[in-house]
């Protein structure tokens, strides 16, 4: 077959927008939600049939953290909106004790109820949405993007923005747009492992809590059992690392393929329902579609052995209920953006302060090892308080590019704190707002925003930032 045989290539116009934001996850549905506030007519283009990424087509919950580990809370705006409106929804319990000590707190939802309230939200702000639709190529136009092409029902279509936000999680517009990455750690490339997430039901959460309040020992504890304990008899839901010596004995007799040390499961918006976040596949690359599609089926192996571990072994969980594995595999990390100013490690832990910050954080450290079973953490201060710059959303070309989520100008070990869903969503709040004042005198320069309109309008719409 040559070229000639090709049936020809037929690529519509599409129309114009001032923000298109590739990528619905929940970083990009707030960078949208945010961008169409301000009045520019934005599109929402999104792979799956429905908006929340993650915390919907991966299977992740509950999001954690909104507040540093003295409790103080550090992301507001948008994403304490989304919240609010769960809540009177029935859909969230909102932020509660997080059990297993590793931060102060964690937000369970009903991921049903999530993707209609983003819909909603982007809807009420005027943004439209494009769903089924994947990033196909980018056309440049000198040192900005001039079009991207989607495929998707009607075949290849231009879709024309004065900005273009990459919210794919993996740098795919970025990267086809020709700004320079790097994908895992420095030293040799190597991500964080993906975990496909189980979800179960039927677990009786009285049985489980009476086994933990007899067993303390038998489960993990970053700032103590007693601490644990005491979160553990007020708070609504169950969250748990754990059951450590039946899933040592399971791993050594072969009962169990996976390369974690411990059992980590939350529970849901809805009682007795629980994510459990556990699987460990190594060694694949999130980029690479051949991978991903092993990582895919490893996974699922994974979550069946875990969950006959659980029915065997487990407290509360021996009438428990398969419900399903995530539509897709759960990816912590594939390419970093080289943005105007990579975060380190550093940044984080002396919490530096910027000149241009656009989010806060205090979500630990958190490493899940490339290579081993265990999770290497570094805590921070429980008042601690990282900023993250707007430069890092930002990179030299292509000019009317902005990056939200956890691809962002980071090392290796900063983007292992930030990847958490309510920093993304912060995050995603900050680009959108830029993408929009970008889309109008400008043209879509978005390194010329003045800081100080990204701060003004980010305070209008609820952002917490320093004083």
């Amino acid at each position: 077959m040559n070229a000639s045989d090709l049936t020809p290539l037929h690529v519509h116009a599409g129309p114009a927008y001032d923000v298109v934001v590739m990528g619905g996850g929940v970083s990009g549905s707030i960078a949208a939600i945010a961008a169409a506030r301000l009045g520019a007519r934005t599109l929402l283009v999104e792979e799956q049939g429905y908006l929340g990424g993650s915390l919907t087509s991966m299977g992740v919950g509950p999001m954690m953290s909104f507040h540093n580990g003295a409790g103080q809370q550090l992301v507001l705006g948008l994403p304490e909106e989304l919240i609010v409106r769960l809540q009177k929804r029935g859909a969230s319990p909102g932020h509660i004790p997080d059990t297993t000590t590793y931060c102060s707190t964690v937000t369970p939802f009903d991921s049903e109820e999530l993707k209609i309230e983003l819909e909603t939200m982007l809807a009420e702000a005027g943004g439209e949405i494009l769903y089924h639709t994947q990033l196909a190529a980018v056309v440049r136009a000198g040192d900005r993007i001039g079009a991207v092409v989607v495929c998707n029902k009607a075949g290849l279509t231009t879709l024309t923005a004065k900005t273009f936000i990459d919210s794919t999680g993996d740098g795919d517009l970025a990267s086809r747009a020709g700004a320079t990455f790097q994908r895992g750690r420095e030293r040799d490339g190597v991500a964080q492992p993906m975990t496909m997430n189980l979800k179960v039901g039927n677990v009786d959460t009285a049985a489980l809590r009476a086994y933990v309040e007899a067993h303390p020992e038998d489960f993990n504890w970053p700032h103590g059992a007693e601490t644990g304990l005491a979160r553990l008899r007020v708070s609504p839901r169950v969250c748990l690392g754990g059951f450590k010596k039946a899933w040592t004995a399971a791993r050594a007799a072969g009962e169990v393929e996976v390369p974690r040390d411990d059992v980590l499961f939350f529970e849901t918006a809805t009682p007795g329902v629980i994510i459990v976040n556990t699987s460990r596949v190594q060694g694949l690359e999130a980029t690479n579609p051949y991978e991903l599609s092993r990582a895919e089926a490893i996974g699922r192996r994974q979550c069946a052995q875990i969950f006959a571990f659980l029915r065997k072994h487990a407290a509360g969980f021996a009438h428990a209920i398969r419900m399903d594995t995530a539509p897709k595999i759960g990816v912590r990390e594939s390419r970093h953006i080289a943005a105007l100013y990579q975060i380190t490690a550093e940044d984080l832990v002396h919490e530096r302060v910027f000149s241009d910050p656009i989010a806060l954080g205090g979500y630990p450290i958190d490493i899940h090892s490339p290579s081993g079973a265990q999770t290497n953490s570094v805590h921070l201060r429980p008042e601690a308080c990282y900023q993250i710059p707007l430069r890092s959303l930002l990179v030299a070309e292509p000019a009317n590019l902005v990056v939200v989520g956890r691809c962002i100008g980071a090392t290796h070990e900063a983007a292992a704190a930030f990847r958490v869903t309510p920093i993304a969503m912060a995050i995603g709040q900050a680009g959108g707002v830029t993408a929009a004042l970008a889309a109008r005198p400008t043209e879509g320069r978005a390194p010329d925003v003045a800081y100080d309109q990204v701060r003004t309008a980010l305070l209008a719409q609820g952002a917490k930032l320093p004083s």
